[in-house]
């Protein structure tokens, strides 16, 4: 043994190769966490004493390669300057210099996930094969920051410029396939053969087969663009990358910018070029919601893993009552990770359109190449319609996404009962009605609760799990274990007029309608909101999510919170709706739509629209675009606040991740939690106070008020 720590190892092998293998003792990933760099700097210290040493094999312990740094600890970060960030990757940056200085080759072996710090010590060694179970990237762009230890210097003398840019800008995973043939890895082989490979790889290169001198040659050098080349090349990659990211993503174009001023530099140069660029995006606002997202999404994920562990029996068969474009939608979703589902309607036409939908979803995955024809019939199969409660009594949980009435449902509910298992779950995926409510209709109230997806379903990560007062624990748990083996992101919450997503969702578009009141020009506000980074703005929002539903769930909340969603005027929403205008659904609303090439509805604008709604509308009148941004977010942040301090949802980061993946509110301002601890409640009591007149959902809690006086934050 050359060298031994609760992190890695360095082994001596036959034929005097040495083994570094990273194996993070007490975790079940490999992380470059504080403790892991230090060891590898003690690691190559011993390893660079040892004598007659002839090449290096790099290996995990793990099922995973490396997933990259611990995120837990870069967080210490925010809020530093420049100079102290910087030094953060000057550790590790001298441990890779010193593997790939080494007077002999070296060669790893790829298995499971080299994601960030992963790959990038991948990029150090001088060979580099990947088992065909493997996935590499550099997502940290995905974070608001950079490759800091060495991605951006490496990777585009191994694989070209335009390449290596869109790797890091997108932060997507690669498969083996696609790394092979970017030239990312040398090789790739089956995991029970990785290892053999990668030694005789390593093997050749000691033996003069293969020459790595001329591959570190490359790494260390400049670029290969003279500068006409480098203009060109630089000019049309930099007009991509701002086109897709956007101006509220500055890390994916500062990779760019960093690897153009480095294009010529020696690689120690070049690395403090990344270092700055590193640093630079490390003390900006975007970054630190990002990471934020990142580290919300694991506690989820834990929270999520939690239940299903509590779980006292797998979901094995389910069933979605209802058919049409939601209930095809939940039965793709089922099917296609792995749960066969019976899809239940009251008359042939319902059921058609549901195969309909999952049929048209699992096609496209063929036409992309990411299924095989076989694949999507067996998928098929397992989706069973039916007329019938015929099997019920052996499915494990049953998914009703019948109309939004509460007499239908409570009719519907209560049949299905009679047909299924007393041990069964039976949810519904209301998106307003009380879960309490309609659990009166029920014998078995404790097997009941909401799962509540967003439309639509296999795009839409989230699902509210909603808890009634006589919800059980063991039905919660199911259900959550149910949503994780769909692939959804499921928060847990209690009962309430709106749940959380609609609850908070309808203050932000009663605060759209008093500014139609007030004098708004409903186009004005959405270019507002989008530029402020909502993927549409409220009057396109409402026309998706579907007029008609818009304001069946605003009386829902009406009707719940009086205090503060009752308004006292007519609103132009309302007209839309006595009007037949819908929105998307039967392409009118406040926009109307036609299907473009593709068959997808494309936003136009008439203007007689201002017409219908003159009656109930100010006269026009131009909003500072500030006010607008608060008239709209803080009815919305107040109430999600309520909703927090009343324990409708356990967490901010719940809070937030909510609203991200059921609504997609902005990614990188973090979530509403995140983007007010980002303003300061100083700026949202400010902004409370100057619009006070507007009525109590512009007023701030208690607790609000008391976290301002006590300087407290909400992360």
């Amino acid at each position: 043994m050359i060298y031994e720590s609760a992190q890695l190892t360095i082994t001596r092998l036959e034929g005097d190769i040495a083994e570094l293998n990273f194996d993070l003792q007490g975790e079940s990933v490999n992380k470059f966490d504080n403790a892991t760099v230090t060891s590898l700097t003690a690691g190559l210290d011993a390893l660079e004493a040892e004598n007659g040493i002839k090449g290096l094999l790099v290996t995990s312990g793990k099922p995973v390669f490396i997933v990259g740094a611990d995120i837990t600890e870069f967080t210490s970060l925010f809020g530093a300057s420049k100079d102290d960030i910087k030094p953060f990757t000057g550790t590790n940056n001298k441990n890779f210099n010193r593997i790939a200085g080494l007077p002999y080759p070296s060669a790893v072996a790829i298995n499971g996930f080299a994601m960030g710090g992963g790959l990038e010590v991948c990029l150090a060694c001088d060979f580099r094969v990947m088992s065909t179970a493997a996935k590499i990237g550099l997502p940290e762009t995905k974070l608001g920051i950079l490759p800091g230890w060495g991605g951006t210097v490496r990777l585009p003398r191994i694989i070209g410029v335009d390449e290596a840019v869109m790797w890091m800008a997108t932060g997507a995973d690669k498969r083996p396939d696609d790394a092979l043939k970017a030239g990312a890895v040398d090789a790739v082989a089956a995991p029970d053969q990785l290892r053999d490979v990668t030694l005789a790889t390593l093997q050749n290169a000691i033996d003069g087969n293969l020459d790595y001198a001329e591959r570190r040659a490359r790494k260390h050098g400049p670029l290969p663009l003279n500068d006409t080349e480098a203009m060109m090349s630089f000019f049309t990659i930099k007009s991509m990358v701002a086109q897709q990211a956007g101006k509220n993503y500055p890390a994916p174009i500062k990779v760019v910018d960093v690897i153009e001023q480095a294009r010529s530099m020696s690689l120690e140069d070049a690395l403090d070029v990344e270092a700055d660029g590193f640093a630079e995006l490390a003390t900006t606002p975007v970054a630190s919601a990002l990471v934020g997202v990142f580290l919300n999404d694991q506690l989820l994920g834990k929270k999520a893993k939690g239940w299903e562990k509590q779980a006292d029996k797998k979901i094995e068969q389910a069933a979605v009552l209802g058919a049409g474009i939601m209930g095809g939608g939940i039965a793709y979703q089922s099917a296609l990770k792995g749960t066969p589902i019976k899809m239940k309607d009251i008359n042939q036409d319902g059921l058609d359109l549901g195969l309909s939908e999952a049929n048209k979803l699992l096609a496209k995955r063929v036409a992309r190449g990411r299924m095989t024809p076989d694949q999507m019939g067996d998928i098929l199969n397992s989706i069973d319609p039916t007329l019938t409660y015929a099997g019920f009594e052996d499915v494990d949980i049953v998914v009703e996404a019948v109309v939004e009435n509460p007499k239908v449902k409570h009719a519907v509910l209560a049949e299905t009962e009679k047909h299924i298992d007393k041990d069964a779950v039976l949810a519904s995926n209301t998106s307003t009605i009380s879960i309490t409510y309609l659990a009166e209709a029920l014998e078995r109230p404790e097997n009941f609760c909401g799962m509540h997806f967003f439309n639509p379903v296999h795009a839409m990560p989230l699902v509210e799990v909603i808890r009634g007062e006589k919800t059980s624990d063991a039905a919660i748990a199911r259900t959550v274990a149910y949503a994780n083996k769909m692939g959804k992101k499921a928060v847990v919450v209690n009962d309430c007029p709106g749940f959380l997503v609609n609850r908070v969702l309808f203050p932000y578009f009663g605060g759209f309608n008093m500014l139609l009141r007030d004098g708004a020009d409903f186009q004005a506000i959405d270019k507002v909101m989008e530029r402020w980074g909502w993927p549409m703005g409220p009057a396109y929002l409402m026309d998706v999510v579907g007029i008609d539903t818009g304001v069946h769930a605003a009386n829902v909340m009406a009707e719940g919170f009086p205090d503060r969603m009752q308004p006292d005027f007519k609103s132009a929403t309302e007209v839309m709706f006595e009007l037949d205008r819908y929105g998307q659904k039967n392409g009118k609303g406040f926009y109307e739509y036609v299907e473009d090439k593709r068959g997808k509805p494309k936003k136009t604008v008439n203007e007689d629209v201002y017409n219908m709604i003159a009656d109930v509308v100010g006269e026009r009148t131009e909003f500072d675009k500030e006010d607008i941004i608060m008239r709209m977010m803080l009815p919305m942040a107040i109430e999600m606040a309520r909703c927090v301090e009343e324990d409708i949802v356990g967490t901010p980061a719940e809070a937030d991740l909510a609203l991200l993946y059921g609504v997609g509110f902005p990614p990188f301002r973090g979530g509403i939690f995140r983007w007010m601890d980002t303003v300061g409640l100083d700026a949202i009591k400010a902004a409370s106070e100057k619009f006070a007149h507007l009525g109590k959902a512009y007023e701030l809690t208690d607790r609000m008020n008391e976290m301002l006086a006590n300087g407290e934050t909400y992360y």
